[in-house]
């Protein structure tokens, strides 16, 4: 579901897009898992506005990466206003399709740049050459639950730890997620209905699923120690994901939990007020 550059309704739509380009300098493949993705070197000279040196710095980085992000928060903002007021039809499909057309912009340059660098969710979303660690037995929806409504906490009897944006010395840039402490071994479970897009090991993600949910978010659950779904399955809200664990990046078991508007590195969002937006409230 990549879009052509091209269809961004503005030049302040492209012009972000383009400096997502520019400024996602080359990082080691697999290496802080958590920072904003790389760019591959040649992209570099399509945008003389933004100078390379510029580029290099690690707050250009992250922040060009989040202004993009910002824009398509703001146009759904927008969407979800008019919505709410009963705006005319051919206004809301304005709004909507220039929602779509900013993320495309970025879903294609994340692609890009997440191909480059062998993230595995592009080049390996179903986590065969990894080799991934899963049940043989894939986990079943749970009963009483409505498949298409319902949302709920990623996981059990847990302790907020790293939240969204914090600073530390295990993450290039700022935590692109947030973090539930809990034991090796606790269940992890879907947040809402979706599609599993990803099921991979081996960066510093550790064993992770990626799931599309119908709103076009993403949801993201790393460190597993096993993965009880399968790249294509549907799932429901509470449906069992896998196991947390502490494989990847990591100094101790937690689930990372991440909420994006691409399959990406590069474009996550807040995700606590994303859940409470959904009815559920995990404290923080």
């Amino acid at each position: 579901m990549r879009g052509p550059l091209a269809a961004l309704p503005s030049t302040l739509a492209a012009a972000l897009v383009a400096g997502v380009l520019v400024a996602l300098t080359a990082l080691p493949a697999g290496a802080a898992s958590q920072a904003v993705p790389a760019a591959a070197p040649p992209v570099g000279a399509a945008n003389p506005a933004v100078p390379l040196a510029a580029a290099g710095s690690a707050a250009v980085r992250g922040e060009t990466a989040r202004a993009a992000v910002r824009a398509h928060e703001k146009a759904r903002a927008r969407v979800d206003r008019l919505r709410a007021q009963d705006a005319g039809a051919t206004e809301v499909r304005a709004a909507e399709r220039r929602r779509k057309a900013i993320r495309a912009g970025l879903w294609d340059a994340l692609w890009s740049v997440a191909s480059a660098t062998g993230d595995p969710v592009a080049v390996d979303p179903s986590g065969r050459a990894g080799r991934c660690p899963a049940a043989r037995a894939r986990s079943r929806a749970p009963e009483g639950r409505d498949r298409d409504r319902d949302w709920t906490a990623p996981t059990r009897r847990f302790r907020l730890s790293a939240g969204y944006a914090a600073r530390g010395s295990h993450w290039a840039h700022r935590h692109t997620g947030q973090d539930f402490a809990v034991p090796a071994g606790t269940p992890v479970y879907a947040v809402g209905p979706g599609t599993v897009r990803a099921t991979t090991c081996g960066d510093g993600f550790g064993n992770q699923v990626v799931v599309r949910h119908r709103d076009g978010y993403f949801t993201q659950y790393a460190h597993l120690s096993r993965i009880d779904v399968r790249k294509g399955g549907r799932v429901a809200a509470g449906q069992r994901l896998g196991l947390a664990g502490a494989t990847g990046n990591v100094t101790g078991p937690h689930l990372h939990f991440e909420v994006r508007i691409t399959p990406y590195m590069g474009s996550a969002v807040a995700p606590l007020p994303w859940l409470r937006r959904k009815s559920v409230d995990v404290g923080g």
